[in-house]
């Protein structure tokens, strides 16, 4: 865990509100009515939800969840349908409507900021940036709207997801089986929410070291012993359809992957947009071949892992249809084909592509004077000391590929905890912005961490020194859905974590450290 949850107890800065249902956001959801909010479910009524049939397909899936959120708070279910408008009639009738929707590809919205003559330059262009506030007479026939708004896909899929987050669903909802705090009454300011464009703009994980307790779960309860033909990856078509309850279909009988979906989900809700896949004996493409285009369905921009060029699943998919040794110098044209096929391959999607070949850590090449093309991404790395190695000097700071920093989560080998924050102020302080990804292992372990990384990510600006150690506390309300007395005792055990692996060096924790039958030694 991350030493800035020790600073909690040492600086004795714990505090709580009455209730957690966002960490570090703009607030703008109440549970009670006045004369300043629109509401969202009142008296066991929920307010339509408008889209249009050509918005973004990641945002109708979005607002489904949004629907559903609504729901699992209140137990009301909130209709969603896709509406037009033509000449002055819209073809659904309701006198308050909730619309949904992103600018220039929205139709409804569109019409909307024509209509109702809205103001959106203050996110217009900008990259992942919305707003939601109430606007009167947005339609004919519709006296009052709240209009949640989009610069493009992701930003209008954010500010659902934001919202959600703010009735009370947390992103780890399905991974992390949290609690949602229930509600009657469910309102929204008529000011509204906004935020412009992220502190850093991918912002993703790496599923790493998912062997031995995801892959062996998989294994054992999904196949007879025996993984995928191609691959051995247990992450077959029973896998996806036992894990939960739906199943997207792209084409008909294609099994899309539902793992990932869930994936998906959870890094939208967290604001993320980035995902290196699982690498451990899976190929992303080969084990599924509709993984990408269900990936850029949702809006997540796809990528590989520092050892796996041009978005192939390497060394797999390499051993399976490469030809001759993986050494350029020999072998030069089997290996420039094999990865114009990724790149091919790829194309129809948003895609972020890993270059060159690694045969050991780059970093030193570069420092003995290598160069790169200036639009390729400088992507500096930890020691897995916790300590980033190399951030840009000034001189590299206006290369228009920029940089960012390739970082991980877990067990430093180290007594030397440092912190994310620390680490990532650095980051953010010399423009290493471009490109953050953490390697989270299997995910599981690391839900706080995961999520900070991700956070700080989206705005850095709403974390200080000051008041860091409020989002342990938050988090720890939030997850646990606790009276803020319990949860400071949560928050007491997250935070002693550290304190505790620092009276032993992690590299030396073994089953003997603490006896498992003595309580106390």
């Amino acid at each position: 865990m991350l030493s800035f949850w020790q600073w909690a107890i040492f600086l004795g800065l714990i505090t709580f509100g009455s209730g957690v249902h966002c960490i570090g956001q703009q607030t703008c959801v109440a549970f009670q009515s006045s004369s300043s909010t629109f509401p969202i479910v009142t008296k066991g009524q929920g307010t339509p939800v408008f889209l249009s049939a050509d918005e973004w397909p990641g945002v109708q899936r979005a607002a489904t969840d949004f629907v559903s959120d609504i729901q699992q708070v209140t137990g009301v279910k909130s209709s969603l349908s896709n509406v037009t408008v033509t000449g002055s009639t819209v073809s659904k009738k309701a006198s308050s409507v909730i619309i949904v929707g992103t600018l220039g590809k929205s139709s409804l919205v569109d019409q909307v900021v024509s209509h109702a003559k809205l103001d959106v330059s203050s996110v217009e262009g900008q990259w992942e940036a919305f707003f939601a506030k109430q606007v009167k007479n947005p339609l004919p026939g519709i006296d009052s709207a709240y209009v949640i708004i989009g610069a493009d896909k992701r930003g209008t899929i954010y500010g659902l997801y934001d919202h959600s987050e703010q009735f009370g669903v947390s992103p780890w909802y399905w991974w992390a089986d949290v609690p949602t705090t229930k509600h009657s009454e469910l309102h929204v300011t008529a000011s509204g929410c906004s935020h412009g464009s992220p502190s850093v703009k991918y912002r993703g994980i790496f599923l790493n070291d998912e062997q031995p307790s995801l892959q062996n779960w998989a294994m054992e309860k999904f196949t007879n012993g025996t993984g995928a033909p191609l691959t051995g990856s247990p992450f077959n078509h029973f896998f996806y359809t036992k894990l939960c309850v739906h199943v997207v279909r792209f084409k008909q009988n294609a099994i899309i992957t539902t793992y990932f979906v869930y994936r998906f989900e959870l890094l939208l809700r967290m604001k993320a947009n980035y995902l290196w896949p699982a690498i451990w004996s899976s190929a992303f493409d080969i084990d599924d071949p509709e993984n990408q285009p269900l990936g850029d369905w949702w809006g997540i921009v796809m990528g590989t892992s520092h050892q796996e060029p041009m978005m192939r699943g390497t060394p797999i998919e390499w051993d399976l249809f490469g030809s001759g040794p993986w050494d350029y110098g020999v072998n030069a044209q089997n290996i420039y084909n094999y990865w114009v096929y990724g790149a091919e391959r790829a194309k129809p999607y948003e895609s972020i592509f890993t270059m060159g070949m690694r045969d050991k850590e780059v970093e030193g090449y570069y420092d003995d004077g290598m160069r790169v093309p200036d639009d390729i991404t400088l992507l500096w790395t930890d020691d897995n000391f916790g300590n980033i190695r190399r951030f840009p000097v000034i001189s590299e700071r206006n290369r228009t590929g920029g940089a960012g920093v390739y970082y991980h989560v877990g067990d430093p080998r180290d007594f030397k905890w440092i912190t994310t924050f620390e680490q990532m102020s650095l980051a953010i302080d010399r423009n290493a912005d471009r490109i953050w990804i953490v390697n989270v292992g299997d995910l599981k372990p690391y839900e706080m961490d995961t999520e900070f990384f991700i956070a700080y990510g989206w705005d850095a600006s709403i974390w200080t020194p000051e008041n860091l150690n409020s989002f342990v506390t938050s988090w720890a309300q939030r997850e646990f859905d606790l009276p803020s007395q319990q949860s400071l005792q949560v928050s007491n055990i997250i935070a002693g974590l550290t304190r505790f692996n620092a009276r032993r060096k992690p590299e030396l924790l073994n089953s003997t450290t603490y006896s498992l039958t003595n309580y106390r030694e």
